[in-house]
């Protein structure tokens, strides 16, 4: 499984946050963490962390509801912002590429943690620039009609007995890294998607983008303009 991606990575690093709101500029924060790392000898690594609140004093109710996160939770069994990151990256074994459902939110947020603590952690700021970032948002989007969220793909691929999408970090983790195999199985090109978000005509392209990252513009129901078919490829 996987064996196009291991060709160039040493870990696959599927990953989600649940965060206080939409944008890490406007003074919100990840509230938990998660990750489940494979290697490929098939080794395994998971981690699930509530972070305390730092940047401001309460989680709003939308996403009380949403996550069913309260402050209490974070209160009594969240670590610091800074050790929820080392033990993200700890994980990593090797060359890693981040995974992740519309990878580009979750990664602004873990990019602006990691900018709060650049000092304290160099060693992990190193390990994120050297990543490579796959999208399974842009992928699905490619492969499949609207609607295109997780809950869509687990439903899509058959794997509503098997995983949920509860807004909780840990369960869309477990959820995205079966999505992921499925998507895989079905046709193993998601190495042509490394680094390369969609995005909807409607709303533009990312307001921060990332440097590395190509982004293509992508409708609800046709095929992006992927290098791979404006150049008369095959996916």
């Amino acid at each position: 499984m996987f064996d196009e991606l291991f060709k160039n990575y040493d870990s696959l690093i599927f990953f989600d946050t649940e965060t206080t709101g939409l944008k890490p500029e406007l003074n919100e924060q990840i509230i938990e963490l998660a990750a489940i790392s494979i290697d490929k000898d098939g080794n395994e690594q998971e981690i699930d962390d509530f972070i305390k609140l730092h940047i401001r004093e309460d989680i709003p109710e939308n996403i009380v509801k949403l996550t069913g996160i309260m402050p209490l939770t974070l209160s009594t069994e969240g670590i610091d912002e800074v050790e929820a990151i080392k033990r993200f990256w700890n994980i990593k074994k090797g060359k890693a590429l981040l995974i992740a459902h519309n990878a580009h939110f979750d990664l602004s947020f873990l990019v602006r943690a990691q900018l709060r603590h650049r000092e304290e952690l160099p060693a992990e700021w190193e390990a994120f620039n050297e990543a490579d970032y796959l999208d399974t948002l842009t992928i699905y989007r490619d492969r499949r009609n609207f609607p295109h969220k997780l809950e869509a793909a687990i439903s899509e691929y058959k794997l509503n007995g098997k995983v949920q999408n509860s807004h909780r970090a840990i369960d869309d983790c477990k959820a995205l890294y079966e999505v992921a195999k499925k998507m895989e199985e079905e046709k193993p090109d998601l190495d042509k998607y490394i680094n390369i978000f969609g995005f909807l005509k409607k709303y533009g392209p990312e307001e921060h983008p990332f440097k590395k990252v190509t982004y293509i513009p992508q409708d609800f129901n046709s095929n992006m303009l992927h290098p791979i078919y404006e150049k008369g490829g095959g996916a």
